[in-house]
């Protein structure tokens, strides 16, 4: 299969070919404008087993002639911003099908997507596909979408939103389509009606948590112009409301974007597309935080029995994995037509032509990690709440120990810092004095959802109490100490079950992590016994404590 690849060796079009240079069935015409830039994407690849061939294309050219010249089995739009086409957006498709040539594209822009629909009788007759979106937005969503409400009778709303890497490396294109339509009128589909809404002018905060995972920190999302308003109903046709967002970082540069957005809203300003290029400046230079990205769908419905469900479904990507998901799509796609499994002939919006374990077969290969959250049972163990489908991977130990009420005994032993700050901050804590082999008692009381642990090393005794976080400290289990309230995700690592310290606060005021106290804590199961163990430290003091040792429920 020879694919002509238009933005090949632009951000999307260089993930695809990254994606697939594995494939030694393959001819890929790594094409745009500059033949000298295609030439230097194809010389990047060494290890492909794919031919790879720089070639010259222009959308804006004759496109039937470049066709003629370059005879692609299958074109790929990769270039954009689809939102920016024109009058005459559609002239690639329509070369394309008078040539007899399949066609995808990652367009994203909500007109251009839906619009492709109207080519399904000319294809048809021609004999291609020509798949339009086939990207995270919608292709992603709406398998994500089906897999979510399978078995519920109703859908009334559906959320979602991406989350990318501060250092993931954004394009001009992506830029410049986000400025074409910030602040600008779109159509949203809200409470059953169409109607119109501004692009980065409303928002939500969500953090992405995938069970058992280290969750992202909570994320900011603004409304963006995507196509699921316009062909999500196609996948549930009762929805009332559908809003997708996305949360670029660091914040401050968003929040910048939502004032801008708003100026164009009040008419201050016609567009933000002039400064697209001072925005990509600034995206790719200001950069700080989680080399981490992500992405969300949540849905809300009722099953069969009339109770009203929610559901979120999470992605978690690590380091440079993340910015490879729009293109997997496509990948699939091209791999599955190689093994004699194309798309149907027809042009539409690609929403039924990958399910969901498409997509994790490819996500095996990544360090990319997805989870499902269902709302818990109110009566739940504050850790099964928090962990949801993780809670079950847990040792039966672990899970027994965070699933009664009563006292558990055991032995330990404790170190404490020897520093005067070390010394203080440990008397203020009420932690124990150092003890090689102390008796140990752990008295665990709920009251509301709220769980109080006392814990007895000899005679000296301190307690905390344990609660579940909310708004930014969402899929968190809190920890407070007198006024100190420390947020700690719950990770599981194998047979371990890990805190990790995410966020602090002094009498409700949030603290930064730079100045918090170190922590290394986790429980594991040894000789058939619950194993704890808790290290405190800080970067002033040194180890203030650390203990470990072993309970038994009584």
């Amino acid at each position: 299969m020879k694919l002509l690849i238009v933005g090949g060796y632009g951000i999307f079009g260089s993930r695809i070919v990254e994606l697939l240079q594995d494939e030694p069935r393959l001819t890929i015409l790594v094409a745009g404008r500059s033949l000298p830039k295609a030439r230097a994407a194809c010389a990047g690849f060494k290890q492909a087993q794919a031919t790879l061939v720089a070639a010259q294309f222009d959308r804006d050219g004759d496109v039937a002639l470049q066709l003629a010249a370059l005879q692609p089995d299958l074109l790929i739009d990769a270039s954009g911003p689809f939102q920016t086409y024109g009058e005459a957006r559609y002239r690639v498709v329509e070369a394309c099908l008078a040539q007899r040539v399949q066609y995808l594209d990652l367009a994203d822009g909500a007109d251009f997507v839906a619009g492709i629909a109207d080519f399904d009788a000319a294809a048809r007759a021609a004999g291609v596909y020509v798949l339009s979106g086939v990207s995270s937005f919608p292709v992603l969503s709406a398998a994500v979408v089906r897999h979510l409400a399978k078995d519920l009778v109703r859908v009334d709303a559906i959320r979602g939103g991406i989350a990318p890497s501060p250092f993931a490396g954004v394009g001009e294109n992506v830029i410049r389509a986000i400025a074409s339509y910030a602040g600008q009128a779109i159509t949203l589909r809200r409470d059953g009606h169409e109607t119109t809404a501004y692009p980065f002018t409303e928002q939500m905060r969500f953090t992405i948590a995938p069970p058992g995972r280290l969750p992202l920190h909570s994320r900011l999302f603004s409304l963006v112009d995507a196509p699921e308003p316009h062909v999500l109903p196609q996948v549930r046709t009762e929805v009332d409301t559908i809003w997708m967002g996305a949360a670029p970082v660091p914040e401050l540069l968003h929040r910048a974007l939502i004032a801008l957005a708003w100026l164009v809203r009040w008419n201050v300003l016609r567009s933000v597309l002039p400064i697209a290029g001072l925005m990509h400046e600034a995206t790719n230079t200001v950069r700080w935080g989680e080399h981490r990205g992500g992405m969300f769908v949540e849905v809300e419905g009722a099953d069969a029995a009339g109770v009203a469900r929610k559901r979120s479904w999470h992605l978690l990507a690590e380091g440079d994995d993340g910015p490879l998901i729009p293109s997997m799509a496509v990948a699939a796609l091209v791999r599955r037509a190689l093994d004699g499994d194309p798309p149907p002939v027809g042009a539409r919006a690609g929403l039924h032509d990958l399910e969901l374990d498409a997509y994790d077969r490819l996500f095996a290969s990544r360090t990319i990690y997805t989870g499902v959250r269902d709302e818990p049972a109110p009566n739940a163990p504050l850790y099964a709440r928090i962990l949801g489908t993780a809670w079950d991977a847990l040792p039966a130990e672990i899970r027994a120990m965070h699933d009664f009420t009563g006292a558990a005994r055991g032995h330990a032993s404790v170190e404490r810092g020897t520093s005067w700050l070390a010394r203080m901050a440990g008397r203020l804590m009420g932690f124990p004095a150092a003890n090689a082999d102390v008796p140990v008692q752990v008295q665990f009381t709920e009251r509301d959802g709220t769980e109080t642990w006392t814990r007895s090393f000899g005679s000296e005794t301190f307690s905390s109490d344990q609660f579940a976080g909310r708004g930014r400290s969402e899929h968190l289990v809190c920890e407070r100490f007198g006024p100190l309230i420390f947020a700690m995700a719950l990770v599981v690592d194998g047979g371990t079950l890990r805190l990790v310290l995410r966020r602090w606060s002094a009498f409700g005021i949030p603290l930064p992590m730079w100045f918090c106290p170190r922590s290394n804590a986790h429980e594991h199961v040894e000789d058939g016994k619950f194993h704890f163990f808790v290290e405190i430290s800080h970067p002033l003091a040194g180890l203030i404590v650390r203990y470990r040792g072993w309970l038994v429920r009584q």
